[in-house]
């Protein structure tokens, strides 16, 4: 079980869909998931009431299909911790809320109930949860839902008053424009507080969050998880002599070479300055110090935009197989290291224990 969950989450990391673009957009899937699912049980809680309330003159029936959809979205609940894509499947669930609320209207009476219109309520939520595409997708499926059910129980009087079904369809694409960019604003937000906008990488409020959840991921797979801290040599001259500008293309340059070298679920951070950090979930001390000789080379070899070479110190430290990782731990042995790369002359690694890792001969990725 363990093992199924560790290879679950590499695999998801570099895995992709129409739904999300990129981990960024899964996680914040997955976090909006975690805040609004209380908040769904509460509103099917109001629609029960509301249905309940009204079953003198729509009927018993319409209350039933409450069931389904609380049951759907529990099985999305439990199984999304397993699947690659967990987008796919709430988008599945989203879709089978639709249709539920759908089979209430119809059982209810038809276009000319004001429940028709509750088709709107699933759409607040899209814009939190999917990228444009999703939304656009979504809206779509409910209108569909909608003049599927209105037509279907009664298309003619649909047809002798259309009211019925633009009122709430217009009311639909109301939701859909106005909660949109209200969403994208608060996601943009978010996004500038743990991205940084020179380089492009996480910052130091994305770290704690991620090792957070490593650690917690530790303790079930019992993986170890290694720490590389690089830092740039002489970086205060590069500023000092060719000015600030050049030392961000600098920056936004190395940047991009450290991403190359690294796996889809590998995570770089700039903390501040010229110095950047990298998690390695599931690497041992042996395997972060390949790389950070990896990244070394490719960062000695690569000259800088105006001819530009610089080079980079690396310290590498590990947590130990079948121990919980302990961040604070871990990157003071790799910060050491990395102290003692600087003292020894610089453009090198250095270790938090004793080990042989000669220099790569492998061939730096274009």
């Amino acid at each position: 079980m363990k093992n199924d969950q560790a290879h679950i989450q590499e695999t998801r990391a570099g895995a992709r869909s129409w739904l999300c673009r990129d981990d960024f957009d899964r996680e914040r899937m997955l976090d909006m998931e975690e805040r609004v699912r209380p908040v769904r049980q509460r509103a099917l809680g109001i629609l029960a009431v509301a249905l309940i309330a009204s079953g003198p003159w729509l009927g018993w029936w319409p209350a039933i299909f409450l069931v389904p959809a609380a049951l759907c979205f529990g099985a999305a609940d439990l199984l999304m911790p397993r699947v690659v894509r967990p987008e796919l499947l709430m988008f599945g669930a989203w879709i089978g809320s639709g249709l539920v609320i759908g089979g209430a209207v119809a059982l209810s009476g038809g276009p000319d109930q004001p429940t028709l219109a509750w088709l709107a309520i699933p759409v607040i939520t899209l814009s939190s949860r999917f990228p444009m595409r999703g939304v656009v997708v979504g809206v779509i499926i409910n209108i569909l839902i909608l003049l599927a059910v209105a037509f279907g129980v009664d298309a003619h009087q649909v047809f002798h008053n259309p009211v019925y079904v633009i009122a709430p369809i217009a009311l639909l694409l109301c939701v859909a424009v106005l909660s949109t960019p209200l969403m994208r604003s608060d996601i943009q937000h978010r996004s500038d507080a743990v991205i940084d906008q020179l380089t492009g990488m996480l910052n130091r409020n994305a770290l704690s969050t991620r090792v957070a959840e490593l650690a917690q991921q530790s303790e079930l797979t019992g993986d170890t998880i290694g720490i590389i801290v690089g830092d740039l040599d002489h970086f205060k001259h590069v500023n000092d002599t060719l000015g600030h500008s050049t030392g961000d293309v600098v920056l936004k340059e190395v940047a991009y070479e450290l991403r190359k070298q690294l796996r889809a679920f590998d995570l770089a951070y700039r903390l501040g300055g010229e110095e950047f950090l990298i998690l390695l979930p599931g690497s041992n001390l042996a395997q972060s110090a390949e790389l950070a000789e990896r990244l070394r080379a490719g960062i000695a070899a690569h000259s800088i935009t105006g001819g530009i070479a610089v080079t980079m110190s690396l310290g590498v430290g590990a947590s130990r197989h079948g121990e919980p990782f302990d961040y604070a731990s871990v990157f003071k042995t790799a910060d050491a290291a990395l102290y003692r790369a600087k003292h020894k002359g610089r453009d090198q690694v250095c270790l938090s224990e004793s080990l042989d890792v000669p220099a790569l001969d492998v061939p730096i990725l274009a």
